[in-house]
């Protein structure tokens, strides 16, 4: 007889959020990811650990390092302390520095916000954890079971990371029990960026197949192509640069800015932009670092491109975004895609918005309800409410969107559900709407599948 697996959502709301998945395999525990939601603040913005805090967990699976599927990590170790900890490689290199980061920005929230309950976890935790977390191979089968359940009798199911393509060291998750396989996509990107090569999904086949949704409600356009829109992307910094004018593009440290340094570099390499300093965050300039010395592990275009050396890579300091001089012709590539208060990102936008030779350029998500989604949203000369400190802003600056996602489009992911052929698709990382265009096109192409929506808390056992 086979024992149904059993699976919770975490996540505390509907939408993208705080991503954990509680999985139960042959009498075995794990829990998918640990991330903290991007849009609350405090305990709110914690997976619902609560929901299984009577539950036993032999281990941690991490897909990757952003803080949506990460930033948990320290608070759930409090709870299960002897759980292993695995991830890949890559993100063992990375993990550490994400964490720390997070405490440097709670608690500063924390003395500007007066949020009493940050940090969520210390320093001190962190560096009291890292030598419990493991670092794997792509491709890796390992056994993930507590040693004492195993010593009891119980087999041990096994883990594969296998690369997702959307950011360094990013993985989905491949759980096989005794004849049950479960697929964890986390978040996927199966078309070549610049640097980080498309996912290596190829030979996936499950049973369960836990999926992301992020852009189900976003119709790809008919003659689409991420080469078409790097062109626009190059005529637009070409043109904001011939006019005197700076460029800022607003991208997330981990992956995005990355991406975009690359792109600068070709362009420079190739002679359609002039070699100049560009301008990044301290965060940004950390993970290019590593995304420099650890391109011999990755899957990779461009192996042999070294950010540092082709580029000239300036840090900016604390400050220096609300004074220096935006004549001239800067390019910043600057961490905080949301450009979320008392941020570099945040203070040169609050000097660019109003001036017509200033240009900003979006090449990644940035919700509604942030500073970002909130100019990204404005028509030019519209008055509005930039964020509490930037105040009214007029927008008269360029202004343009450039889709340069590290996800997969809808219709790819829905390619990658018949190819995966399993008994029940889990609808998960997703607004709404997206799910609901998941859950209607794959009931229509596949009327044999079962396709589950859970909500927060919510448990199925399949």
């Amino acid at each position: 007889m086979v024992t149904p697996m059993r699976i919770i959502n975490l996540n505390p709301t509907p939408d993208i959020g705080a991503s954990g998945w509680f999985v139960e395999l042959d009498e075995h525990r794990i829990l998918l990811d640990a991330g903290l939601h991007p849009k609350i603040e405090g305990r709110d913005s914690l997976p619902l650990f609560d929901r299984v805090k009577d539950e036993e967990l032999d281990a941690i699976a991490i897909t990757h390092c952003h803080h949506d599927h990460v930033g948990a990590l320290p608070v759930a170790l409090r709870r299960w302390p002897s759980a292993h900890v695995l991830m890949t490689e890559l993100s063992y290199f990375i993990v550490e520095r994400v964490l720390h980061n997070s405490v440097n920005v709670m608690k500063r929230q924390r003395d500007e916000r007066g949020i009493k309950e940050y940090p969520l976890f210390t320093h001190e935790e962190v560096d009291e954890i890292e030598h419990i977390f493991q670092g794997f191979k792509y491709n890796r089968e390992v056994e993930w079971a507590a040693l004492e359940r195993v010593k009891a009798g119980f087999s041990s199911p096994t883990l594969e990371f296998m690369d997702a393509g959307h950011a360094l060291g990013s993985a989905g998750i491949m759980l096989r029990g005794r004849k049950e396989t479960i697929f964890y996509t986390g978040d996927v990107c199966f078309t070549d960026q610049t640097i980080l090569k498309g996912a290596r999904f190829e030979d996936v086949q499950a049973d369960v197949l836990i999926m992301e949704t992020t852009r189900g409600n976003r119709e790809v356009p008919p003659g689409f192509s991420r080469e078409a829109e790097i062109e626009r992307l190059t005529k637009a910094i070409q043109k904001a640069l011939k006019s005197n004018g700076s460029v800022l593009l607003p991208t997330f440290a981990l992956g995005r800015t990355q991406e975009i340094l690359a792109l600068l570099a070709v362009l420079m390499r190739e002679g359609k932009l002039e070699p100049q300093p560009v301008y990044i965050g301290g965060l940004g300039r950390v993970f290019t670092e590593i995304y420099d010395l650890e391109a011999h592990r990755a899957h990779r275009n461009l192996t042999n491109l070294q950010l540092h050396e082709a580029l000239n890579l300036i840090v900016l300091d604390k400050g220096q975004a609300e004074k220096m001089k935006l004549k001239g012709g800067r390019l910043f590539v600057i961490t905080a895609g949301m450009m979320s208060e008392n941020t570099a990102a945040h203070d040169l936008a609050v000097r660019m918005i109003g001036d017509e030779r200033q240009s900003i350029f979006f090449v990644g998500y940035a919700d509604p309800d942030t500073p970002a989604g909130k100019l990204r949203a404005a028509k030019h000369g519209e008055t509005f409410v930039f964020s509490p400190s930037g105040g009214q802003v007029t927008r008269k600056c360029n202004l343009q969107e450039f889709d340069l996602t590290a996800h997969a489009n809808r219709d790819e992911l829905l390619e990658f559900v018949g190819r995966v052929s399993p008994r029940t698709v889990v609808l998960g990382h997703g607004d709404e709407d997206s799910k609901a265009w998941f859950a209607e096109q794959i009931r229509v192409r596949h009327p044999k599948m079962k396709v589950i929506n859970l909500g927060p808390g919510e448990e199925v056992m399949v």
